[in-house]
This record gives structure tokens, C-alpha cells and sequence, in this order.
């Protein structure tokens, strides 16, 4: 069917955007254009001719399902969507590319595309020859790691539940499978195996995502001269440590809780004195504690396998699930409170603080008293003070934040040991897969630390997309009208300089008598007027930020205390003089002195003093190593994968054809890429065989004709 007249993609509220087609000619000044929908019928649509807002062009319709977006004519939200929506719906294709960038949409389901077979297929092809895949990705950093001799970097993003650690995954096995190693080592065996255990203690179901990644991870697969894997190594960042305390409903803690109350009844766990997971505080706030299709004792023989294969001791297997008892026994310690809340006391009575103390073999008594009082050092003395209900409650909560977060750490350099090797290291592919844009009903710290790594991500794809690309085009000095792109660096200027939302959080932790409500009021006095912040109508104790996703309410309730995350460190004191070595070392800071050093008592309690002031300030100095920062860092080392070295984007090609056409050139052109070849321009594209010069069928270079 020809279409006579201009095609349309309009705003709608239902189906976010409408085609129509304009059928009658649009003069400059008219205040509405005529248009027709698809079920004929029509509308007359307003517009500013001010502000010179028409509605967006539509594609032709020989260009919707191309493979590569860059290919398409007009490359706006609705040409984007409607093409990712047409190759998922009518051909099920998942991956799409975008120039540089594999798209994926999560189908929500398993899909065959990912067997050994499919890994070979890929293994040796090039990139656009092939359908888009995270496997033709990862083929392109092995190859170009190979190739340039140089370290690769791939970066998964996206919001929650988009499928950021499955892609990851995917990855990973591809480069275990290309890269398999020659010893009998198994290395790559390990590499996949740790994956079964991050998700254990890193991930969780929120309302979004039944296995959302809870802490950002960045791993490093080491190869050797012959780019076979020698060993890898992984950073992690923002572990959600609330989470171990808090959820909200319809959400669970990490899958861990769950797998060991799952199997609470073998005989090995026994000693563990578990029960059902709604029968602890800190695995049923969020109500219905299974997952649908989820078996949590079949996961658990999964953790404990990997764990095995890794070389974890069954001894150490077995703290480590002591370790977690004891956090569930500690969120379930009853509190008793005497006149209006001021006292508190925990019963010596209570089975729940009689397991703890056993599991991690501490003192019983010592640990009662301190989870109930906490030391006041002035300069001239230091007094014991009882704790109110409140008091009570945070202190405990944070202790069982602080033992987790250790706990975790200990792992990930257990899981690091495991994969290390003496083997020098070539080259390496490193895989970032961190936690994606959230927005809740209630978003607190958690979701605004969250938000932030994913702004700054943001800037760096923005960063890789369009500035690297232009300037590729200056470099070349190819007439090229700049794309004004949105840059979202007053966002994070807002958020991390001087006097930003984070400066100002760490001043008001500082502040004797800080509180959330003055943070709020300083921020609303200080940032009101910026273009990415505001100040919601009805509430004086949230703040809104104007993120590149979305508007998100931030509620402040709680920020000071979690960017403070100070823990009693009476309470450490009692757990660094466990009897088990390994709840010992979780605790001993390598500024510690060592353990085994025959202090005296005197000695012991003069640390003790001169510490327990500036804890605030040491948070503070964490919080700005962990927020976001050591994430950017790391994104900066590395370029991403497939830079544009022999990637010739479409829209250049047809710039330089434009040109040549009205220069009345001999049509022919020097491609210049690492191997040279001359190429003709006919100027009706026709699809003459190219056989010999290989061209990425996803460029779209059907026009150019061989020499």
C-alpha cells in the first residue's frame, strides 16, 4: 500500500505512543494539524508552532525489525520502541543492537539460546554478521582483547528486573567456554560457581524482581598469553545491608535466610535451632516468605555445592550457617522495657540470646549487658548508660547489619582466594553488573545510593555513545551537525559537589543534635531553586530528585543513621573475643593489633577508649569510598567494548554519500579500516555479491558495490 501522505507517532495515554498519518499539508503557523489514526479516525492534533513541537516522524516500513537501530531513519522513543516491540512480538528476537550497545528485552522466561552449540556458533564471527547476542558481544571483547592486546570492559545496565545478572551470567559462561583452561585446574568451573553463592547472600525478591541483585559486583576474568582463563577476581559495591533487618512488604531478605530454614531439619543443621522462616523477625516482614517456583532447600544443596567447589572447608560451611543462625536469634530477642520505654532489658532467660551467644561462641553475659547499656567517653571519664527501647532496637539491628555486611566480605575474599593464581596475568575482561535504576513506593538511602551509581553510569554510556562519536567525526572532519544530547551531569552536581545533597548529609552527621528533618530543611534552603530538585507539596521530610529515568521522592527518615551505620563497639569487642577463629577474624580491622598478641587487659580497654569517639567520622570517610565513588573510578579505566575503531555508523556512511553526490565525484570511495579496500557508491543501492570484503551485514551497507 502507498502511503500518500506523512506517517506520525503521537502521544497517548494508553498505548504511550499512536500512529497516524497527516492528510492535509501543514503550513508553517497552522495551529493543528489533520490527522487520521489507524482506525480512521480523525483528529485534529494541536501544536505550538512557538516552541516548534511537531509530532515525531514515523519509520518506513521496510526499515521496522532492522537488527541494528542506528539503522533507522528517524531514531526517536517511539521509532526505538516500536522496532524492539515489532522484532519481540512478530520474530521473538530478545537482543537488538544500537551501534555499540546490545539492547535486551527480558522475556521473563527461558529461552534455548543459550546452549554450547549457540556459544560456537558465535566463537570466531564477527559481530555484525551474526543475529545481536550478549554472546556476540562477548566474542567481540575476546577477540579485540586478543587482537589490540588490550583489557576489555563490558557494562551491563538497566533498570531492576531488566535481566542485568543473567546477562552477566551469560557472559561469563562464554568466556568460560572460549577461554577454557588447559590446565586441569578447572578454573572456569570455579568462575561460574561462584554465582550460585553471590545470589545466595547478595540477592533478594523486591516487588520488581524475584532475584534482584542487592550490591553492585565487578568481575575480572584474568587470561594468560594464549587467552585461555587463568583465574578471576571480583570487586563488590553498596551491599544493601538494610535489607537484613528491613523489608518491605511483599519482599524478602537474601535468599540464604530462606535456603537454611528450608532445610532446617537435616541432621548437619540441627544444632542450628532453626523453624520456619515466618517464624523470625527478620525474614517475615514482608509477608509471604516463598517465591513461586522457587524451591529454597533444592538452592541451598546448590549454595553449599558451589561452596564445595570452591574449596570452602565443610568446617567453615558450617560457621558460615552458624554465623547466619545467629543473626535470625538476634532479630528475635525480646525486649523488655521498663518505665515509658527509658530502660530496656533483654531477659537472660531468652533461648534466642542463648543461641546467639552459642553459635558464635561469646560470652553470654557480657553480650546481655551490652546490647542494653553503651559506654559515654568524655574527655575526663567514661560512664555506663542503660539504653532506651529505641536505642535497644537500632543497636541491635545495626549489630546484625554490621555481621552480615563482614560475613559477606569474607566471602567474597574466600570466593577471590579460590579463583587467584601465581599464573602472570596477560590480559583480562572485566564484567560490570551493577544493581539498576529503582523506584518504589518508599525509597529511602538504599534506592538514592542506588540512583546515583546508575546516574553516573548513565554519563559514561552518554559519554561513549555521543561525545566519543562526534569527536570521531570531528577527528575525520566530516561535516557532521552535533547532536545536542542530554547530559546529565548537573544531576550528579546536585547529588555529589560541594554542598550537595551527599556534603550536606555528612555536615548535618556531624551536627550534636543532627536530624533528618533539619537535613531536609537545609536542602530545601539550599537546592530549591535547582532545576533537578524539588521540594514535594505535601511533605516537609522527603525531597524529590529529577533523575534521567524518572522523578523520584526520596523520604529522608532514617539517612543519618544509615550513612552514619555506627555500631556499638562494645558489642564488636565482645564478638573479636569469639572462641570460633573465624567469627573472631570477621571483626579484627587490619589496624588491629593481632589477636594472638598477649595483651594485657589495660592495654585492650585504652583502644577501646581512645576509639569510641570519632566513629562518626570514619563512617564518613567509608560512605565517601563506597557511595558510587569506587564504581566511577573503575568505569574510567576502561573503555567499553567495540570502541568505533571499525565500526562505520550508518549515519556516516549516508553523510559521506550526500556529500559525494553533490560534489559529482567519480563515485568511488577508500574505506579505510585495518584492511584497505576500494568500494563503489552507486547511487541506487543495489545488492551486488560482496563476497570478499567482509562487512557487518547490522551496517546496513547493501548500497556499496565491489570494485
Amino acid at each position: 500500500r502507498k502511503w500518500p501522505y506523512t506517517r506520525v507517532w503521537i502521544p497517548d495515554p494508553e498505548e504511550v505512543w499512536k500512529s497516524a498519518e497527516i492528510i492535509k499539508d501543514y503550513k508553517e503557523g497552522d495551529k493543528t494539524l489533520c490527522l487520521k489514526l489507524e482506525d480512521e479516525t480523525i483528529q485534529e492534533y494541536p501544536i505550538d508552532p512557538n516552541a516548534n513541537k511537531l509530532p515525531f516522524l514515523r519509520n518506513p516500513d521496510i526499515l521496522v525489525g532492522e537488527n541494528d537501530l542506528t539503522a533507522l531513519s528517524y531514531l526517536h522513543e517511539p521509532a526505538v520502541l516500536h522496532n524492539l516491540k515489532v522484532r519481540f512480538l512478530e520474530s521473538n528476537n530478545i537482543y537488538t543492537y544500537c551501534g555499540i550497545v546490545l539492547v535486551a528485552i527480558n522475556p521473563y522466561e527461558q529461552l534455548p539460546i543459550y546452549g554450547q552449540d549457540v556459544i560456537y556458533a558465535y566463537s570466531g564471527q564477527n559481530m555484525g554478521d551474526m543475529d545481536p547476542h550478549i554472546f556476540a558481544v562477548a566474542e567481540e571483547a575476546y577477540k579485540q582483547m586478543a587482537r589490540d592486546e588490550k583489557n576489555q570492559s563490558i557494562i551491563v545496565s538497566g533498570e531492576s528486573g531488566a535481566g542485568k545478572t543473567v546477562s552477566a551470567k551469560y557472559a561469563m559462561r562464554y568466556f568460560a567456554t572460549v577461554g577454557g583452561s588447559s590446565s586441569e585446574a578447572n578454573i572456569e568451573e570455579k568462575v561460574l560457581a561462584s554465582s550460585p553463592i553471590m545470589e545466595a547472600i547478595g540477592n533478594a525478591k523486591t516487588t520488581r524482581n524475584d532475584n534482584s541483585s542487592r550490591f553492585g559486583k565487578y568481575i575480572q576474568i584474568g587470561f594468560d598469553k594464549r587467552y585461555c582463563i587463568i583465574g578471576a577476581n571480583m570487586r563488590t559495591y553498596l551491599l544493601e545491608k538494610s535489607r537484613v533487618v528491613f523489608q518491605a512488604a511483599d519482599e524478602r531478605n537474601y535468599h540464604i535466610f530462606y535456603q537454611l530454614c528450608a532445610s532446617a531439619d537435616l541432621p548437619e543443621l540441627k544444632e542450628l535451632s532453626l523453624a520456619h522462616a515466618k517464624d523470625f523477625t527478620y525474614t517475615a516482614m514482608g509477608g509471604e516468605p516463598s517465591i513461586e517456583g522457587v524451591d529454597d532447600a533444592d538452592d541451598f544443596e546448590k549454595t553449599r555445592r558451589a561452596f564445595t567447589l570452591l574449596g570452602v572447608k565443610e568446617s567453615h560451611q558450617m560457621m558460615i550457617f552458624k554465623i547466619l543462625a545467629a543473626i535470625l536469634h538476634l532479630g528475635n530477642m525480646e525486649l523488655e522495657s521498663e518505665r515509658d520505654g527509658e530502660n530496656c532489658n533483654i531477659s537472660k532467660e531468652d533461648e534466642h540470646l542463648h543461641n546467639f551467644c552459642r553459635l558464635l561462641g561469646v560470652e553470654h553475659s557480657q553480650m546481655e549487658h551490652w546490647l542494653s547499656h553503651r559506654k559515654l567517653v568524655t574527655a575526663a571519664e567514661t560512664f555506663v548508660k542503660t539504653m532506651s527501647h529505641s536505642q535497644v532496637v537500632n543497636a541491635r539491628n545495626a549489630l546484625a547489619k554490621h555481621i552480615y555486611a563482614q560475613l559477606f566480605n569474607w566471602i567474597v575474599q574466600h570466593i577471590n582466594k579460590a579463583l587467584h593464581t601465581t599464573v602472570k596475568q596477560h590480559s583480562f575482561i572485566g564484567v560490570l553488573d551493577i544493581y539498576g535504576f529503582e523506584t518504589f513506593e518508599m525509597n529511602s538511602f538504599e534506592q538514592f545510593c542506588i540512583n546515583y551509581a546508575n546516574e553516573k553510569l548513565q554519563q559514561q554510556f552518554n559519554s561513549h555513545v555521543f561525545k566519543l562519536e562526534q569527536e570521531e567525526y570531528m577527528k575525520e572532519q566530516i561535516p557532521w551537525t552535533l547532536i545536542d544530547f542530554y547530559d546529565n551531569q548537573p544531576c550528579i552536581d546536585l547529588i555529589e559537589a560541594k554542598l550537595g545533597i551527599l556534603d550536606l548529609l555528612d555536615e548535618e552527621c556531624k551536627v550534636p543534635k543532627g536530624t533528618d528533618e533539619n537535613w531536609a530543611q537545609k536542602l530545601y534552603d539550599r537546592h530549591g531553586s535547582s532545576q533537578h530538585f524539588q521540594k514535594p507539596r505535601m511533605s516537609n521530610t522527603s525531597f524529590i530528585v529529577v533523575h534521567f529515568a524518572d522523578k523520584v521522592e526520596y523520604e529522608c527518615y532514617g539517612f543519618l543513621e544509615k550513612n552514619q551505620d555506627t555500631v556499638h563497639e562494645d558489642q564488636i569487642n565482645i564478638l573479636k573475643a569469639s572462641k570460633y577463629p573465624l567469627v573472631a577474624d570477621l571483626f579484627h580491622d587490619e589496624k588491629d593489633p593481632a589477636p594472638a598478641a598477649p595483651a594485657g587487659k589495660g592495654a585492650s580497654t585504652k583502644i577501646n577508649i581512645r576509639s569510641a569517639r570519632p566513629t562518626v567520622k570514619a563512617a564518613n570517610k567509608e560512605h565517601k569510598k563506597t557511595v558510587g565513588h569506587q564504581i566511577i573510578k573503575i568505569l574510567n579505566l576502561y573503555t567499553p567494548v567495540n570502541e568505533f575503531e571499525e565500526r562505520v555508523t550508518v549515519a556516516f556512511i549516508r553523510n559521506i554519500q550526500a556529500h559525494l553526490q553533490e560534489r559529482n565525484d567519480p563515485p568511488q570511495l577508500l574505506l579505510d579500516s585495518k584492511f584497505m579496500f576500494p568500494v563503489l557508491f552507486p547511487f541506487n543501492p543495489s545488492s551486488l555479491t560482496m563476497d570478499s570484503i567482509h562487512i557487518p551485514a547490522s551496517l546496513g551497507l547493501e548500497f556499496l558495490n565491489k570494485v
